[in-house]
């Protein structure tokens, strides 16, 4: 099968189109196999393509035409075959319909403990592209440094990427994401962050509350803190939040 597109060319080595377009896919058949046009007929995942697509244009040449192609129904994209009269399979091709990716939007990340960074994002159409689409996360130091490519994907949801270790402090970075698929790559706005304005902490630990005294419209609360913070280079600051039970409003 050699297959052309109007008005993007394509091979059988890379037959990706977008939605919309057309295609005319040929199927020659070797004189070894004593068929003619005739005897060939067409099918698209499974579902015979009706004659009045087709056109002959040889003795043993039938093409087929395929107008406004919709988007892939399977991420292994759509089998196009040619098949003999009793159905035997002469050739196919893969076809991979889609669009091209749009640049990812709304990255937001997030240090625990200033230990690691983790980055969640949003695809600019997500499940629409109908092509399998590769997101990757990117950073580096904003002034100097060389680009760094996240290596663990999908820590925190499908959009997302952790990088576990070697990160700087007080020094901003600058972070992206790029999406590609077989129709092309997009790239995201680039992000500026400081670890430090990003940090989450593990909660304070043993926390108790006691009266005071014999007084009864006091308390006294006490906690430890986290064992993460003691490498931090910052005095952490805490919140105690307080209600009536079966309240709805919080004092602090």
């Amino acid at each position: 099968i050699s297959p052309a597109a109007d008005p993007a060319v394509i091979s059988p080595q890379d037959p990706t189109l977008l939605i919309g377009s057309s295609l005319v896919a040929t199927c020659t058949v070797s004189p070894d196999f004593h068929l003619k046009a005739e005897d060939l007929y067409w099918t698209l995942n499974g579902r015979r393509l009706p004659a009045a697509s087709y056109a002959a244009l040889g003795p043993t040449t039938l093409s087929v035409a395929l107008a406004r192609l919709n988007g892939s129904k399977q991420q292994s994209g759509d089998n196009l075959v040619c098949h003999s009269r009793d159905g035997g399979i002469l050739a196919g091709s893969c076809l991979y319909v889609g669009l091209p990716p749009e640049k990812p939007v709304n990255i937001t990340c997030w240090s625990k403990n200033m230990k690691d960074l983790t980055c969640k994002w949003a695809p600019g159409t997500e499940g629409e592209t109908f092509l399998h689409t590769n997101y990757t996360l990117k950073y580096k130091l904003r002034w100097y440094g060389r680009d760094n490519t996240c290596q663990e994907y999908h820590t925190a949801g499908p959009y997302s990427c952790h990088i576990p270790k070697d990160l700087a402090l007080f020094t901003p970075y600058e972070i992206w994401v790029e999406a590609s698929n077989r129709l092309g790559v997009a790239v995201s706005d680039v992000i500026m962050l400081d670890i430090l304005d990003v940090v989450t902490t593990d909660p304070p630990s043993d926390v108790h509350v006691s009266r005071v005294g014999d007084l009864e419209d006091q308390l006294s609360v006490r906690w430890s803190s986290p064992p993460a913070l003691k490498d931090f280079l910052f005095q952490a600051k805490y919140q105690i939040q307080y209600r009536v039970e079966d309240s709805s409003e919080w004092k602090v």
